[in-house]
């Protein structure tokens, strides 16, 4: 492929357009570039090149005129100062000052050192000048691509014959058919070229991490800091178990954070492990805190075990593996040298799942809150992180990446390949590959600060702006009904003011960020100083309805209308509480993105404090249900939404569920099976107490089990039978807005949406 139209150059001089001798010189330069298939940017101050380098950052080569005139109206900017952006940002793009041979002894060293040579556009030809760029650029560009990708892209396009599967061979057999022509033009004769078989050589083996996809996992551990990395095609579920499986066997203690990821709630039953749960904190809106400290002292892990009904023999037995989240759905980022210390001398095996943090490693602000940071103590546990890359950094959805750092009970590559082998496909998705290759290219070197930066800044603002807003409103006289906006679940010290230094420390002192034990507005008790700190760029939205002090206020707007809102005007979010949203701010926002959504906002502020008719605000929920919503305003939904919640006091409810564990009845293993030999009996959620269940119930939000299979509730735990009652009668109460429950049957009987959950027959 010809990449040079892809690329542009940047040429930076005041002097492009001017009728002089320079002037002149350049615009040939320019002309001549063209003829040789690059486009050019042309930048005539120092402002509009520092604007052009953010916007295209792809540029290969950058020409700056050396006698660039400083203007006020740019902030006095130099060539000097543009050398300096570019090469924070990008240490090898090429850079040329334009200049004169007997100006360079004026140039400082500290310029010399950072640029690639010098043009003498009065005294070279155009025609030298702009070869002597496309060398340049050339050499650049033919280190851009990473190694499995550049093999993928070679190998497509030399257009083979295929004699092997994909069936479609190179998506041929699509267009023998009417749909199959349609979904080939939909995707593109590449892609469909690029889905390959496993019987092309070339691109070595994902299963025996050979040839350039073995190349392509080993710089993507030098990348992120690890000993070994293994690039999974199934997500960082299939991640999850892969780690387990490779470390755990059938009767093995774990500790296990019980806001895991129902895939390591998995894992427990495929292992036949016996989980020993350490309990994070909640607060009034649902939000899910961090695992209180006081939960890794090696005298309460003891005394877990030891209390555990599932644990045979003495309490003193060796754990085996623990998994922690890290950071959580709703951010909270843990210091990880602060538990591995804790659990330095409980478990040989660490596992972070740190599927919403891969970025945390490539920018200052996360500085010890990951699992692939650097360890020199042989003592510590092998350590693994098994991150999303789909999801918080560039690549397809289900490519993720499993991280090894060694250390006690070091992981022997060749058994561990065993358990990766049964989560990976012998036709692996080969785009998804690629995409992991490009996201770890795109994260090396200046790159990934730079990336994880812009997403910071971009959230911060929004941030900013928000509590902006909310002043501006307080300051405006309204009626009561009017004086509300949406808040933002964020430390105290997030102002409002636009100010260069506040938002640079903002970005770069985690200190701004932190649950400090001393401040409210986390709402978490028992947190100790730097423990746990809030990720800026996930983005908790509060809607009005919870007091400060965590009661529920006789007014209040349910977020589930605000996301409902919100997603048929073409916004989605990430999660809906009952009270609260949760936004992400990653690699891909835009200015664009988030005034969109701040927009929408004031259109929503507006609608309710109308009472706009339901038929204008959710046309399609009223067409469906017209008898339930027909004729009702925005504000009388949201007022008979909140009522039904607050008086069943559902922030009470939903922070006493997650306050105690059912009781251990057998092992989750165990449970399953009973499940699968069908020794089970459906029951009725307003039965479930005393009984055994046989499944994971896990309510959404927030995305946590009340119950795992082997657990049952008894009067201690009724809670949580009253908590599936209270979603159960919601779905019955306000149609279009059900509940998501994983883990649960939904029968319609006499026009009622009735819970039915699988329980270990008696």
């Amino acid at each position: 492929m010809d990449y040079l139209e892809e690329f542009p150059v940047l040429f930076i001089d005041d002097e492009l357009h001017s009728d002089t001798a320079e002037g002149r010189a350049s615009r040939e330069i320019v002309k001549e570039l063209k003829e040789e298939d690059f486009p050019v940017i042309e930048a005539l101050t120092a402002r509009d090149g520092v604007h052009a380098i953010l916007s295209h950052p792809h540029v290969c080569c950058v020409i700056i005129d050396w006698d660039l005139t400083p203007e006020p109206a740019d902030g006095m900017l130099t060539a000097a100062d543009l050398i300096t952006l570019i090469r924070e940002r990008n240490p090898k793009v090429p850079i040329f000052l334009n200049t004169e041979k007997l100006a360079i002894s004026a140039i400082p060293l500290s310029v010399i050192s950072r640029i690639d040579g010098y043009i003498w556009k009065l005294e070279d030809t155009p025609a030298f000048i702009a070869g002597h760029v496309k060398r340049a650029a050339k050499n650049y560009l033919s280190d851009v691509l990473p190694p499995f990708f550049r093999g993928l892209m070679d190998y497509v396009e030399d257009y083979r014959y295929s004699w092997h599967t994909p069936g479609h061979m190179g998506g041929v057999a699509f267009l023998k058919n009417a749909a199959g022509r349609i979904f080939y033009k939909f995707f593109g004769e590449n892609t469909l070229r690029a889905d390959l078989s496993v019987s092309v050589p070339e691109l070595g083996s994902l299963l025996e991490h050979s040839g350039v996809v073995g190349e392509a996992e080993r710089k993507a551990a030098e990348v992120f800091g690890a000993d070994r990395t293994y690039f999974v095609t199934g997500g960082t579920s299939a991640a999850n178990k892969i780690v387990w499986l490779g470390t755990v066997t059938p009767g093995d203690l774990v500790l296990v954070d019980r806001n895991c990821h129902a895939s390591v709630m998995h894992a427990i039953i495929m292992t036949g492990a016996i989980p020993v749960y350490l309990i994070p904190a909640r607060n009034d809106y649902g939000i899910i805190g961090p695992i209180r400290s006081s939960e890794f002292r090696p005298e309460v892990i003891a005394e877990k075990i030891r209390r555990c009904p599932l644990v045979e023999g003495p309490a003193s037995q060796p754990v085996r593996l623990a998994t922690i989240t890290n950071s959580t759905y709703d951010g909270i980022c843990y210091s990880t040298g602060w538990i591995e210390e804790r659990l330095r001398d409980v478990v040989a095996y660490l596992h972070f799942d740190e599927a919403w943090s891969a970025y945390a490693r490539f920018h200052p602000l996360y500085a010890g809150r990951f699992g692939m940071r650097r360890s020199t103590d042989p003592a510590d546990p092998t350590v693994f992180a098994t991150q999303s890359t789909h999801k918080v950094l560039a690549a397809f959805s289900q490519g993720s990446m499993l991280h090894v750092r060694q250390g006690r009970g070091a992981v022997d590559h060749a058994r561990f390949n065993e358990a990766f082998m049964m989560f990976t496909s012998t036709s692996p998705q080969y785009t998804i590959i690629a995409s992991l290759d490009v996201a770890t290219k795109m994260m090396s070197g200046h790159s990934g600060k730079f990336l994880v930066e812009e997403a910071l800044e971009e959230a911060i603002v929004f941030r900013k702006k928000m509590v902006a807003v909310a002043e501006e409103i307080r300051m405006n006289p309204l009626p009561d009904e009017k004086y509300w906006w949406f808040t933002v679940w964020q430390p105290d010290c997030i102002m409002g003011q636009e100010t260069e230094t506040n938002d640079h420390l903002l970005q770069e002192d985690a200190g701004c960020w932190l649950l400090n034990p001393d401040e409210a507005w986390h709402g978490f008790d028992g947190i100790e100083e730097r423990y746990a700190m809030l990720d800026p760029v996930k983005v908790t939205i509060l809607t009005p309805g919870v007091g400060v002090g965590g009661g529920m206020e006789e007014r209040g707007i349910p977020a589930a209308i605000v996301t409902k809102y919100l997603r048929e005007s073409g916004i989605v979010v990430e999660k809906t509480g009952y009270y609260s949203f949760l936004v992400l701010f990653t690699l891909g926002i835009t200015k664009g993105k988030s005034g969109t959504l701040l927009a929408e906002l004031f259109r929503f502020k507006a609608l309710y404090d109308g009472n706009s008719p339901l038929e204008e605000v959710f046309p399609d929920l009223v067409r469906r249900y017209p008898a339930r919503y027909g004729g009702l305003g925005l504000a009388e939904i949201c007022g008979e939404m909140h009522e039904f919640l607050r008086s069943e006091s559902i922030t009470e409810v939903v922070r006493n569920v997650y306050s105690r564990l059912p009781e251990q009845v057998m092992t989750p293993a165990e449970a399953y099976l009973r499940l699968v030999r069908g020794e089970v009996t459906q029951v009725p959620v307003s039965s479930l107490e005393g009984r055994t269940v046989a499944v994971m119930v896990v309510p959404y939000p927030p995305g946590i089990p009340v119950i795992m299979p082997g657990e049952r509730c008894g009067p201690e735990t009724r809670a949580i039978v009253d908590y599936l009652g209270i979603l159960q009668e919601f779905d019955t109460r306000f149609p279009g807005f059900e509940s998501e429950v994983h883990g649960v049957d939904v029968v319609m009987e006499d026009g009622q949406r009735v819970y039915y959950v699988y329980c270990v027959a008696e």
